[in-house]
C-alpha cells in the first residue's frame, strides 16, 4: 500500500446492513469507497459492543481496497496478532487504551500491519509527538467514541491543523472519525486530513439492491 495524501473516503460498516456485510462492502467499494473502516468495540473501553476477530476475518475476503480496523478496546496488546491473522491492513489503537502506547505501536508494525494511533476529543494531539515515527496513521476523533451518528465536535478542527504541522513531510495519514458528512468534510480536509471515515453519511438512502445513493453520498463528501 503506497502512501499518498489524496483524499480518501473510508465508509464505516457500523452503518451498513448487519445481515449483509459482504455485499455491503462490495457495493460501497464499487460506488467509490477508497478504504473500508471497521469499528471494533468491547463494551468496556467504550459503551458499545460490535465486532471481533472472526467478523473481521470473514470480511477480509470481500474487501478489495484497504481494511482499516479501529480498535476501541482495552487492553489492545493481547489481540494484535489475532487481528493480523484476520487480515487487517491498518490496525489503530487508542492512546487512552493503555499505559504503553509506544510498545503497542511497535507490536502492530511487528505483526506486519500499518500502525494507527487514535486520539479522543479530550486528548491533545501534542501527546502524539513522541510517537509519530511509529505511526502510519493518526486518527483524530471528532466525536466521543462508542456510537455512530453523533454530532461533529468543531473544536477538533484546530487539533487536526496542529497535527498536520507536527507531521510535516512524514508519510503519515491523518484520519478523521465522527460526524463527517458533506458539510464537515471540507473543514477537516482543509485542516489537513486525508482519510475521512463516514458511516450514516455514506450509507443513508441506499441498500445493496440500490447502491447508487452510496456513490452520490461519497461524491458529496469528497466535494464533487
Amino acid at each position: 500500500m503506497s502512501f499518498d495524501r489524496s483524499l480518501k473516503i473510508a465508509p464505516s460498516i457500523l452503518a451498513a446492513d448487519f445481515a449483509d456485510f459482504g455485499r455491503e462492502v462490495r457495493a460501497v467499494e464499487a460506488e467509490g469507497a477508497d478504504w473500508i473502516h471497521i469499528d471494533v468495540m468491547d463494551g468496556h473501553f467504550v459503551p458499545n459492543l460490535t465486532f471481533g476477530p472472526p467478523m473481521v476475518k470473514a470480511l477480509r475476503r470481500h474487501v478489495r481496497t484497504v481494511m482499516d480496523v479501529h480498535l476501541m478496546i482495552a487492553p489492545v496488546d493481547p489481540y494484535i496478532d489475532v487481528y493480523a491473522d484476520a487480515g487487517a491492513d491498518i490496525l489503530t489503537a487508542h492512546f487512552e487504551a493503555g499505559p504503553h502506547t509506544h510498545r503497542t505501536l511497535q507490536a502492530i508494525r511487528g505483526a506486519g500491519m500499518r500502525a494507527g494511533l487514535a486520539l479522543n476529543p479530550g486528548t491533545s494531539v501534542e501527546v502524539a509527538a513522541p510517537l509519530l515515527d511509529l505511526c502510519d496513521l493518526v486518527c483524530v476523533m471528532t466525536v466521543n467514541p462508542g456510537f455512530g451518528g453523533q454530532r461533529f465536535i468543531h473544536s477538533q478542527v484546530s487539533q487536526i491543523a496542529r497535527l498536520r504541522e507536527m507531521i510535516g513531510d512524514r508519510p503519515i495519514h491523518i484520519e478523521v472519525d465522527g460526524g463527517v458528512d458533506a458539510t464537515t468534510a471540507p473543514l477537516v480536509a482543509a485542516a489537513g486530513a486525508d482519510v475521512l471515515v463516514a458511516g450514516s453519511a455514506v450509507f443513508r438512502g441506499g441498500s445493496v439492491d440500490d447502491p447508487s445513493p452510496y456513490g452520490a453520498n461519497i461524491r458529496a463528501i469528497r466535494g464533487g
